[in-house]
């Protein structure tokens, strides 16, 4: 007997396929067929009946086996673990569209597996589009991309969550590179041409931690300089793409070194409880120069979507200060290893709704590996939390 059988539920598979009426498809093979979307996500559902279903979506990632959802489960909430359609492929990923997709899943969830409340729950890098996808069904406005492309919000006719929770997140896609991205790059094209002033991994950098106020504001700057390099970039190419009238309307490029935080080797800037010199992923002189870094692959309407500074649509902060009738409950775990300790400060800050709760849960890391207590503290609290705003039927 499997473990799941022992708690008495069960994983359903779930397809759901809407029409697709984009000028430009970029997703692969089926997905991007027939002019038709297609989407994939697993329906947790205990014994128990319910009528509210907690919702995950991240942008890229399937959350069915992480231990957050199956501790809901255990609890005895219904839970759906939703994909875009650009499930474990970020690289040509417009955060627009999965807003539309994240839509399709609630609406879906209403119509046809009958339920009436719908939480959404945005851990890690579903936080930022929890957010996103609230502001623009409360109010929307967006009806392009940063890129010029007709992705309409406003006509899109996105249900509200009648819950949001955001937990263990990150301000956004877009703000969270730009502060893992290595200054010390040069040139785009030859990421072996370095500024040595910058350069933090190498045992030359005249900098060493502790390091001092004004470097760190100096590292910070040619962070978002370079962010706002390859933007401009991305329009000019794109323009001249669009100039030449060809079939090219798309290219695709790398963007080199893009984990190298000093947080990472000095805990004394944004203090919490995370471990020294590793990252989420692991070394982060590792991962700087692997190819699983964020934003390793993309493409020009993909960078200006989800991971231009300036540009994108779905900035944490820029969206929280747009939920104004909604009820949050946000969470940050002390010891989070992937979420930057003045983060959830700067959303909560930035959140309008007067309906907001906060709780950081000491010593949590950001995936609760081998905390089950830390665990059980947030399961409490959503369970509380939605008590309270009589969100459980």
């Amino acid at each position: 007997m499997t473990m799941e059988a022992e708690a008495a539920f069960t994983r359903v598979p779930l397809h759901i396929s809407f029409p697709d009426r984009s000028a430009f498809t970029e997703t692969y093979g089926f997905a991007g067929k027939a002019g038709k979307v297609n989407l994939e996500g697993q329906l947790l559902r205990p014994a128990t009946e319910s009528r509210t279903l907690f919702v995950f979506m991240h942008p890229t990632s399937t959350l069915n086996l992480l231990p957050m959802p199956r501790a809901l489960v255990d609890a005895g909430l219904h839970v759906l673990c939703a994909a875009s359609r650009y499930a474990k492929n970020d690289s040509a990923l417009i955060m627009e569209k999965v807003a539309i997709d994240l839509g399709a899943w609630i609406a879906h969830a209403k119509a046809e597996m009958g339920y009436d409340t719908i939480v959404l729950v945005g851990w890690s890098g579903g936080g930022s589009l929890s957010l996103f996808y609230q502001a623009q069904a409360e109010n929307p406005t967006i009806t392009h991309t940063p890129a010029g492309d007709e992705v309409n919000l406003v006509e899109a006719g996105l249900t509200p969550a009648d819950g949001v929770i955001f937990i263990a997140a990150h301000l956004s896609r877009a703000e969270t590179l730009t502060e893992w991205l290595d200054p010390s790059v040069i040139d785009e094209l030859d990421p072996d041409k370095r500024d040595p002033e910058f350069d933090i991994y190498s045992p030359d950098c005249p900098h060493q931690p502790p390091y001092d106020a004004a470097f760190i504001q100096k590292f910070r700057a040619a962070q978002v300089a370079r962010n706002r390099k390859i933007t401009a970039w991305a329009q000019d190419m794109l323009e001249t793409l669009r100039k030449r009238n060809t079939p090219e309307q798309e290219r695709a490029f790398v963007t080199h070194r893009t984990m190298c935080d000093l947080r990472w080797f000095d805990l004394a800037i944004d203090p919490n409880e995370r471990a020294l010199g590793v990252s989420y992923m692991g070394d982060p002189r590792t991962v700087n120069v692997g190819p699983v870094g964020l934003a390793r692959f993309s493409t020009l309407r993909s960078w200006l979507s989800q991971w231009s500074y300036d540009l994108s649509n779905a900035k944490g902060p820029m969206n929280a200060a747009l939920i104004h009738k909604t009820p949050v409950l946000q969470i940050e775990n002390t010891a989070d290893e992937a979420v930057p300790a003045t983060h959830n400060p700067t959303i909560a800050a930035a959140l309008a709704t007067p309906d907001k709760e906060y709780l950081r849960i000491v010593g949590a890391t950001h995936y609760y590996v081998g905390q089950p207590e830390e665990l059980k503290t947030c399961i409490d609290r959503v369970l509380s939390w939605s008590s309270a705003h009589n969100l459980l039927n």
